[in-house]
C-alpha cells in the first residue's frame, strides 16, 4: 500500500532549534495552540529584533507499494514577532513573518500562505520527484 506521511515545526534559532519536533506539545500539552505561541514569546522577550530569525520545516515522505521510497523537505524562512497578529491559520502562525513580508502568516489568507508553506514547498517537491520517477 503506498503511504504517505509529513511532519513540521517551527526552528527558532534563539532558541536553539527548538521548539523544532516538539512545536505542537511546546507548553506540555498537545496541541495547545495558544500556550505554545506565548511560551515562545515568552522565551524570547529579551531577544533582540535582529535575532529573531526562525523557519517551519516541513519533512514529508511517501513509500510507494513497489517499494520505491522519496522524502524531501521544505522550509519557510522567517522572523518571530513580538506579539501575535492575525486570526488566520494555525499553531504559531500569529508571531511568524516570513522573509519578504510585513505581515504574519496568520494574517495571509490561506491561497497566499499555502503558496509560501513549508508543507507546500514540501509537498510540490515530492509531487516532482514522483513524476520523475515514473
Amino acid at each position: 500500500m503506498t503511504t504517505v506521511a509529513d511532519d513540521s515545526g517551527l526552528v527558532v534559532d534563539a532558541l536553539d532549534g527548538q521548539p523544532g519536533i516538539l512545536s505542537a506539545r511546546w507548553a506540555g500539552q498537545h496541541g495547545d495552540d495558544e500556550a505554545n505561541l506565548q511560551l515562545v514569546l515568552k522565551q524570547m522577550e529579551e531577544v533582540p529584533d535582529e535575532l529573531r530569525q526562525a523557519r517551519f520545516v516541513c519533512a514529508a515522505a511517501v513509500a510507494l507499494s513497489d517499494g520505491r521510497e522519496f522524502a524531501v523537505t521544505g522550509e519557510l524562512l522567517g522572523t518571530i514577532t513580538r506579539s501575535p497578529r492575525g486570526e488566520n491559520g494555525f499553531g504559531y502562525d500569529p508571531i511568524f513573518m516570513a522573509e519578504g513580508y510585513q505581515i504574519t502568516t496568520g494574517e495571509m489568507d490561506s491561497i497566499e500562505k499555502n503558496s509560501i508553506s513549508h508543507r507546500g514547498i514540501a509537498f510540490r517537491k515530492l509531487a516532482s520527484l514522483m513524476k520523475h520517477s515514473f
